[in-house]
């Protein structure tokens, strides 16, 4: 498979920049544009706070991994994933078997700054959202990096820059391990 038609997968946990990264990057390459979380809120005609109150975090990811088993099957598309995606070993396989996987990693108060507002996100509706965020921080960054071919730290860079270091990174790819 030739870099053109090779996937490109972001990952990260909630408010890294998957969604804005992923549209501004398939746009710089021209390639289609996936999320799984629309992917599965067009299909449902639902919106993914109202599948986890009805089927349960159990039954949204059975949702997103079949969506995902569906798009890794595509070429040349730039897919940004959900933030639990990576908890599926299948899902972590696909992603590693069928593409490059680009780990937007911030930190637990950047991403509590972008998400705090947000009321779509069901794992966030706790007492105290920022501990609920540490907590998935620390049970996803090594699964993240698992299946990381570059990780990129979103911090405060602007994304339109973060986009350019991430287009230079994919046309070289001569690096073999992840790089920060």
């Amino acid at each position: 498979m030739n870099n053109q038609n090779k996937n490109i997968y972001l990952v990260g946990l909630m408010g890294s920049g998957k969604t804005t990264v992923g549209k501004l990057l398939s746009k710089h390459l021209r390639r289609p544009f996936y999320d799984t979380d629309h992917e599965i809120v067009r299909r449902t005609g639902v919106t993914i706070p109202m599948i986890f109150e009805v089927e349960g975090e159990a039954g949204f990811r059975k949702r997103e991994e079949q969506i995902i088993a569906e798009l890794t099957q595509l070429e040349g598309v730039v897919l940004a994933t959900g933030g639990g995606a990576i908890l599926s070993a299948v899902n972590r396989e696909l992603l590693k078997q069928h593409g490059t996987v680009v780990y937007l990693r911030g930190t637990v108060d950047e991403l509590w700054q972008r998400t705090r507002h947000d009321r779509n996100r069901p794992l966030l509706q706790t007492q105290d959202p920022k501990a609920r965020l540490r907590e998935l921080y620390a049970q996803r960054d090594p699964l993240y990096r698992e299946v990381a071919d570059v990780i990129i730290d979103t911090g405060r860079q602007n994304v339109n820059v973060l986009v350019h270091h991430l287009v230079q990174y994919l046309n070289a790819k001569t690096v073999s391990a992840p790089i920060e």
